[in-house]
């Protein structure tokens, strides 16, 4: 049988067996779809939420809003609904849930699963997501880039891949009220700290004769003057053990702030102390405090599960750039035997979030890593147990409203990291989490031999120009950071 002919006989039986129009019997369950999209709360600005329904010969779909307005997908592997459709649906059930009914195809017999619903937030997202692809290369900087995602349909772009230089694209980040001014570190031969201010992209040198190194993971303050970076001295290596695969690790790491109207670096001793590990450092939502993470230093490889992060605070004054004299231990992980990485305060000043591990400062590839919640008001933590896997559960961003968050995760298949979405309430509470939208999601996460990092939510477009970019990398002109 040609593939044409097969296809018109896939589409005959689908119209034929529709079970609008015939009954099925019923399943008596709910539909064991993936990705698990059941009882998830969603914007209504999100893409279509494609599934498969595994171990089904076809798969029916029935999606009914609250005043009754309908959509339909049938298919043989997943669904595919229409993107005026899927938005109109969700338009009308915004503050409500719609309802899913879900058939499946077993050796010529429909089943009817029991309904299962989506709740529409009223709570918008943001326009997109950034986050870098990276290939599993280890010790060779292998294909990867920074890309841009627009959540309201599947439109992805990359904003710059290393195949247009040799070297590593490493952490990014923009402001989160202006898309467009936006930092970038680049490693290897062409190492340099990318900024985009102003419409004009530059490439700097942050390396000075009084630090560390070059500036590394950044976090923008507020006002768009400051840019706190940690600079590390970083190296890998693989473990022994079955279940583990590498472990990235700090022989070096201090804390400084760069003043982009003065091109200076601010230092203090009391964020660079010789023997204290300090990395990860993010500001309030008001731009008066400065968090991060710090561990003593132990001796590397021997001691490495001996190093535990703690989560720090410090005061910083916008108007002076002064760091404050006085360190606060904020959580101490390390009392409990665990470390603490990559907290994030929401933007509305209430909630800090975490990763905890038992070790290190790179959970990425620890299987027990879960995401924690600070109440910065009462001073409680808990885990978030509502979006908690049984495998790693990782580097997370708030959106700019502090109402949805994004995270990565290697729930699906312990190798890769992909990225999931969570709703999160006024009351402190968590929705079931999602995983990012994909058009034909079983072939593309099956055929996507790269994992999500470092996502990150952007209000708008990101108005990067690769080729402007690609020429400042790849020239020998770097301007130099001053330093205070």
């Amino acid at each position: 049988m040609n593939r044409f002919l097969y296809l018109a006989t896939v589409l005959l039986t689908l119209a034929a067996c529709s079970p609008r129009e015939r009954d099925a019997s019923p399943a008596g369950t709910l539909p064991a779809i993936w990705p698990d999209y059941v009882g998830v709360t969603v914007p209504a600005s999100i893409a279509p939420l494609d599934f498969t329904l595994p171990g089904a010969d076809a798969l029916d779909v029935l999606l009914t809003a609250p005043d009754g307005t309908k959509l339909h997908s049938s298919g043989k592997f997943t669904t595919r609904f229409s993107e005026k459709g899927w938005k109109t649906l969700l338009q009308r059930s915004t503050g409500d849930s719609l309802t899913v009914t879900v058939s499946g195809l077993y050796g010529g017999a429909w089943r009817r699963f029991e309904p299962f619903g989506i709740y529409v937030s009223k709570d918008e997202i943001d326009y997109g997501l950034t986050y870098r692809l990276i290939e599993p290369g280890y010790q060779i900087y292998s294909h990867m880039g920074v890309y841009e995602r627009e959540l309201g349909s599947f439109r992805q772009r990359p904003l710059l891949e290393n195949t247009q230089f040799d070297g590593c694209v490493n952490c990014h980040a923009s402001r989160p009220q202006d898309p467009g001014t936006w930092t970038l570190h680049i490693r290897g031969s062409h190492g340099a700290t990318l900024l985009r201010l102003n419409g004009e992209i530059q490439a700097y040198n942050t390396k000075t004769d009084s630090t560390l190194g070059f500036c590394v993971y950044p976090y923008w303050h507020p006002s768009g003057r400051y840019l706190a970076y940690s600079t590390n001295n970083t190296r890998q290596g693989f473990h022994m053990q079955a279940d583990k695969l590498i472990e990235v690790f700090d022989l070096d790491s201090d804390i400084q702030i760069y003043d982009l109207e003065k091109n200076e670096l601010i230092t203090a001793p009391q964020v660079k102390r010789p023997e204290i590990w300090e990395t990860f450092p993010v500001f309030s939502p008001d731009g008066r405090t400065l968090y991060y993470t710090a561990a003593v230093k132990v001796e590397i490889p021997g001691e490495l599960p001996q190093s535990k992060y703690n989560l720090m605070k410090v005061s910083f004054d916008p108007e002076t750039g002064a760091i404050g004299e006085d360190v606060a231990l904020l959580v101490d992980a390390a009392a409990e035997g665990k470390s603490l990485c990559f907290p994030r305060p929401s933007y509305d000043g209430r909630y800090l979030m975490y990763t905890l591990c038992d070790y290190g400062t790179f959970p990425i590839w620890h299987h027990e890593a879960d995401l924690w919640l600070l109440d910065l008001e009462t001073g409680e933590r808990r885990p978030i147990d509502e979006v908690n896997s049984a495998d790693t559960d990782s580097f997370h961003n708030w959106s700019s409203n502090s109402r949805w968050f994004v995270f990565s995760s290697r729930r699906d298949d312990g190798l890769f990291t992909c990225l999931y979405i969570a709703h999160f309430d006024e009351n402190g509470h968590a929705g079931k989490p999602f995983l990012l939208p994909q058009r034909d999601p079983k072939n593309y996460y099956e055929d996507l031999f790269r994992s999500y990092n470092v996502p990150e939510f952007v209000t708008g477009p990101v108005p990067l120009d690769r080729i402007r970019a690609q020429k400042a990398i790849n020239s020998p002109d770097r301007i130099p950071f001053g330093y205070r």
